[in-house]
């Protein structure tokens, strides 16, 4: 519930039915006198009475608002909201995910795989305020988007950033897993872990992805693995981000689920079989709950004030009623 700073301002809000009354008892009738300037016998222009209605209901309608808005401003609204000021170090949880053509593939609802896979990892960072969170994009080559933060708003946009194929056709599992082990050895979180989202087998690369599962769990980095999508033939529609072509079909979608499950086991971690959005959600909560860590924190409030945003909404609504009586209308407030 919001709080006022001056809330004796609302009183001014009487001014509202006061005004109603001393226009209906005449109180603003202006004297008018009835002048004939020429007569030549033309027609004389007249408003449509229906618009002119509707137009002037409009325009007071908006005058009232504005006066509203106005008298809210000067109460001087505040909302207060308590935030978690966390003082010790979460997980480190970096995300390698698969930006191959394939991912483009629509057989979990009415999206790609991909932009399933990204409404699944907002839903756990937002969930998860303590934790750090990084993104290795992963093609035939593997890239850092954004390392380990603690920063929520540009790890978004980073990750609603990534584009399916700009990393080339292949998929280099062992390279992705070993570019996300590189920006995570020398980190001193307490729970380190890797989540592999791929739904394909490897097929690029130099670095075999046992190796590279090895590499992790040796450096305390624990790798889960994802295997997204539906076996069969599925529909997929995709655009090159090179050539700008758009490719529609349909994709016969199966990958080796053996070798994704040996990479987990490995790195110490396990294998998710992902079909379903509610499967992706269920295995991201189970990996958060795994690697979870108890971290120390105090309390902070926020205060977020209206003053400026409410000025500027009398204001446009003030305006508003101004121009329909003085310039449509041609009356006088």
């Amino acid at each position: 519930m919001p709080d006022f700073h001056n809330p004796a301002a609302f009183l001014l809000l009487l001014f509202i039915p006061v005004l109603y009354l001393l226009r209906k008892s005449g109180f603003f009738s202006r004297m008018a006198f009835l002048v004939t300037i020429s007569d030549w016998n033309g027609k004389t222009f007249s408003w449509k009475k229906k618009t002119r209605n509707f137009a002037s209901m409009l325009s007071r309608i908006s005058a009232v608002l504005a006066f509203f808005f106005a008298v809210l401003a000067l109460a001087d609204p505040v909302l207060y909201r308590q935030e978690r000021i966390y003082t010790s170090r979460g997980t480190d949880v970096m995300f390698v995910i698969d930006v191959s053509p394939s991912m483009a593939a629509k057989d979990i609802g009415a999206v790609t795989r991909l932009d399933v896979a990204k409404k699944a990892v907002i839903d756990l960072v937002n969930d998860n305020p303590g934790a750090s969170f990084g993104v290795v994009a992963m093609g035939e080559e593997a890239s850092i988007v954004i390392p380990p933060t603690v920063d929520k708003s540009i790890f978004m946009e980073r990750l609603k950033n990534i584009k399916l194929g700009y990393l080339g056709n292949g998929t280099a599992i062992g390279t992705g897993l070993s570019t996300a082990v590189f920006h995570m050895v020398s980190s001193a979180a307490p729970k380190k872990c890797i989540v592999l989202i791929t739904d394909g087998e490897n097929n690029a690369g130099s670095i075999h992805p046992e190796t590279a599962a090895e590499l992790a769990y040796k450096n305390n980095i624990t790798v889960y693995t994802l295997g997204v999508g539906t076996d069969g033939t599925v529909p997929i529609e995709y655009v090159d981000p090179i050539s700008g072509k758009s490719y529609s079909g349909f994709l016969n979608s199966t990958f080796d689920i053996s070798a994704l499950r040996s990479i987990s086991q490995i790195g110490g971690g396990r294998f998710f079989e992902i079909q379903s959005t509610g499967d992706f959600s269920l295995a991201l909560s189970v990996i958060i709950k795994n690697q979870g860590v108890v971290q120390t924190y105090h309390s902070k409030t926020v205060n977020y004030e209206f003053y400026d945003t409410l000025i500027l909404i009398a204001g446009i609504l003030f305006a508003f009623s101004w121009f329909i009586r003085s310039l449509c209308l041609q009356e006088f407030i």
